[in-house]
């Protein structure tokens, strides 16, 4: 009689991790690469207002941003402390709004045109004159589509 003999199961060799090192750099340096640093560079403070119904923006390549309120203390030997307006990053008047919401269409395509919205990120303490100076130009060039930034807070916290 034969004995019958159980073949051993053919062992794995060791992963080979030589190339790790060339992997996790490159993976390294795509994304140092690829990822956008902070687009405008700020010169206003602002805090923004709470609120408790908030809706969070879909798209925010359509999103054009008008930041609205003091300046930081460096910028304020040179505009002082009344709230000023921000259009990409520099310091610009009322009569400017019109050309920023131009020249911020014409980045987009034809169909994105219309489903542009203007965010306006406005301190808390600003006073609504300015912002309704901000709101009849924003008309004026006929951006209709505005959102105003908030916090959002917990709904059972009472908003002072």
């Amino acid at each position: 009689m034969g004995k019958f003999r159980k073949k051993d199961k053919p062992s794995v060799g060791a992963l080979n991790t030589a190339s790790l090192p060339d992997i996790v750099f490159m993976l390294l340096f795509f994304f140092m690469v690829t990822t956008q640093m902070r687009e405008v560079e700020l010169m206003i403070k602002y805090k923004l207002p709470k609120a408790t119904d908030v809706k969070k923006l879909e798209d925010k390549s359509l999103v054009s941003f008008v930041y609205i309120g003091k300046p930081v203390p460096a910028m304020q030997k040179l505009y002082g402390t009344e709230p000023r307006i921000q259009l990409n990053d520099a310091f610009q008047s009322i009569e400017d709004i019109q050309n920023f919401i131009a020249a911020e269409r014409e980045k987009l395509s034809e169909s994105d045109q219309k489903a542009m919205t203007v965010s306006l990120k406005v301190d808390e303490f600003t006073k609504m004159g300015i912002i309704s100076d901000v709101k009849q130009a924003l008309r004026k060039s006929n951006a209709l589509k505005i959102n105003y930034s908030t916090l959002k807070v917990k709904d059972n916290l009472a908003v002072n």
